[in-house]
C-alpha cells in the first residue's frame, strides 16, 4: 500500500490556500461530502423504515433503540481509534475506499435479516439484524477521521471551518436522502428493498473515489518546518489532549447533542406514524425530508455565520452553536406536544435549522486545539466519546423510557405487562383486541413515546451549557489562532 506523500513533495501548490487547484479542491470536498451523505443514508435508513420493520420483526422500542444506537455505535467507536491512528500515518484515500465498500455491503445484508435456524440453534431476526448493523458500524468508522485529516491538508486554516461546514452537511443531507429514498421505496415495495436500493451504489462510489482523489502531502497547509513524517505516540497524543480543557468541554457538549439528536431522529418516524396515523412513506417524505433539508441548510448557515464571526470574534465558533441548541428546545417540545401534524412539522423544521451549528464547531475546535500530527486522533477521540455515549445510548434511552411509560401507563389502567404488548396496539393488530385493551392502546401507545421525546428535547439545554463553557477556554487552548475570546 502506498504511504502518504510527504509535505515537501507538494510545494508546487500554494501552501497558504491548500493542496491542489481551487477547482480540484472543490471536487475533493464534494466527493468527501457525498461519502459523508452516503454514510448517514446507510446508518439512518433503519430509523426511516422502523414503523414497518418493528411490528414485522416483533421488536420492542428498547430493542429498536439498541439496533439504531448501541448496536451500531459500539464497534463503530472501538474500531474508530485504530483506524484514525492508521490514518495519521498511512494512505487516507485507501482507508476510506475500503470502508465505504464494506459498510455498503453490510447495508444490503440488513435487508436480508430474518430468523435463521442452524441445526437445533435458532437465531432470531433481531440478532441477525444486530450483527449486520455492527458490520455497518465497523465500515463507517473509517470515514470521518481520515476525511477530516484530508480536508485539513486540502484547505488552509482560514478556509477550513467553512469547508468543514460543507462536509458537515452530510449529516443532515444524508438524513434527507434516507427519508426520500427509504420512505418512497418502503411504501412502494417494502423495507427490505429500501436497504438494497441505498446499499448497492456505495460500492461504485468507493471505486470512483479511489480513482479520482489524490492523497495530499500530509501537513501541507501547516507552517514550513512544522511537519513530521512520524506519527505521534498514542500516549503523547492523549497527553496533548489532556492539556486542552476546551477540547473536553466541547466533547461533552457534542456528546449530549448527539445523545439527544440521534435519539430523536431514530424515533421520529415511529413517533409521527403512531401519533398522527400516517404511513411510513408519508412521514419520511412529507415531514422528515423537509426537516432534514432545513437542518442541512441550517448546518451550512450556522457554520458560515460562525466562520464570518470567527475573523473578529473567534469565540463565535462555540457560542453560536450554544445559542442554536438552546433556541431549538421550545420548538421541539411544541412539535412533540401539538396535535396538529402541520404544526409539528413546523416545530421540527425550525428546531432542526437552528441546532446543528455544533457539528462544524466540534470539528473546528477538535482540530484547532491540537498540533497537526494529532488532528485525526483528536477527531477519533471526540467521535469515540460522542458516538459511544451519544449515539450509542440516545436511541436506547428513548426506547427504554418509552417502554417504561407504556408499561406503567397500562398498569395504571389495570392492564399487566403480560396482557398487552406494544405491537398488539399496531393498527394491523389492534382489531384482534378486546374493546378495553383497544382503549388502553389509545391512551398509552403513542403517548408513551411522546413523553420520552419531550424529555430528550429538554436535555439540549445541557449541551448548550457546555458549549458556553468551551467558549471561555478557547483563548487559552486554540493552536491555529491566538486568542478566541
Amino acid at each position: 500500500m502506498t504511504t502518504a506523500t510527504t509535505a515537501d513533495e507538494g510545494r508546487a501548490y500554494d501552501q497558504n490556500t491548500g493542496f491542489g487547484t481551487p477547482r480540484y479542491r472543490t471536487y475533493v470536498l464534494s466527493a468527501l461530502t457525498l461519502i459523508y451523505i452516503l454514510n448517514f443514508v446507510d446508518r439512518g435508513l433503519l430509523a426511516v423504515v422502523g414503523p414497518d420493520l418493528v411490528p414485522e420483526l416483533g421488536l420492542t422500542d428498547t430493542q429498536f433503540g439498541l439496533l439504531t444506537g448501541f448496536g451500531f455505535a459500539l464497534l463503530y467507536t472501538i474500531v474508530g481509534i485504530p483506524l484514525a491512528r492508521y490514518a495519521d500515518a498511512s494512505h487516507r484515500v485507501w482507508i476510506m475506499t475500503v470502508c465505504v465498500a464494506l459498510w455498503s455491503v453490510m447495508t444490503v445484508l440488513c435487508g436480508l435479516a430474518t430468523e435463521i435456524t442452524i441445526g437445533s440453534l435458532t437465531i432470531g431476526a433481531f440478532w441477525v439484524l444486530l450483527m449486520c448493523r455492527v458490520g455497518v458500524g465497523i465500515g463507517e468508522a473509517g470515514c470521518t477521521p481520515p476525511a477530516n485529516s484530508l480536508i485539513a491538508d486540502y484547505y488552509a486554516p482560514r478556509d477550513r471551518s467553512q469547508a468543514l461546514g460543507v462536509y458537515s452537511m452530510g449529516v443532515t443531507l444524508g438524513g434527507m436522502f434516507a427519508n426520500l429514498i427509504g420512505g418512497w421505496v418502503t411504501d412502494a415495495f417494502d423495507w427490505r428493498t429500501a436497504f438494497f436500493v441505498v446499499g448497492f451504489p456505495g460500492v461504485l462510489i468507493a471505486l470512483i473515489f479511489k480513482l479520482t482523489v489524490k492523497e495530499p502531502p500530509r501537513g501541507f497547509t501547516d507552517p514550513a518546518g512544522a511537519q513530521s513524517k512520524e506519527p505521534v505516540p498514542l500516549r503523547e497524543a492523549i497527553r496533548e489532549l489532556m492539556e486542552k480543557p476546551a477540547f473536553w468541554l466541547m466533547t461533552a457538549g457534542a456528546t449530549i447533542a448527539a445523545f439527544c439528536g440521534y435519539g430523536i431522529s431514530s424515533f421520529q418516524s415511529i413517533f409521527l406514524v403512531r401519533t398522527h396515523g400516517i404511513t411510513t412513506g408519508e412521514a419520511a417524505i412529507w415531514i422528515n425530508t423537509p426537516v432534514a433539508l432545513s437542518a442541512a441548510i441550517g448546518t451550512f448557515a450556522t457554520g458560515w455565520l460562525a466562520t464570518r464571526l470567527y475573523k473578529t470574534h473567534p469565540g463565535a465558533i462555540a457560542w453560536v452553536p450554544a445559542l442554536g441548541l438552546a433556541v431549538s428546545i421550545p420548538f421541539y417540545v411544541f412539535a412533540f406536544k401539538t396535535e396538529s401534524l402541520l404544526l409539528a412539522a413546523f416545530g421540527l423544521i425550525i428546531g432542526g435549522f437552528v441546532k446543528y451549528g455544533y457539528i462544524a464547531a466540534q470539528y473546528t475546535i477538535g482540530q484547532g486545539v491540537v498540533s497537526m500530527r494529532v488532528r485525526a486522533m483528536a477527531i477519533a477521540v471526540l467521535l469515540f466519546i460522542a458516538n459511544l455515549l451519544g449515539y450509542g445510548f440516545g436511541p436506547l434511552f428513548i426506547g427504554f423510557t418509552s417502554d417504561i411509560f407504556f408499561v406503567n401507563g397500562a398498569a395504571e389502567l389495570g392492564i399487566a405487562a403480560e396482557e398487552l404488548a406494544r405491537n398488539d396496539c399496531h393498527p394491523r393488530a389492534i382489531g384482534a383486541l378486546s374493546e378495553n385493551l383497544q382503549n388502553v392502546c389509545g391512551a398509552v401507545y403513542a403517548q408513551s413515546l411522546q413523553s420520552a421525546m419531550i424529555i430528550m428535547a429538554v436535555l439540549y439545554a445541557a449541551s448548550a451549557l457546555f458549549y458556553l463553557l468551551t467558549w471561555r477556554r478557547l483563548d487559552k487552548d486554540m493552536v491555529d489562532r491566538n486568542g478566541a475570546g
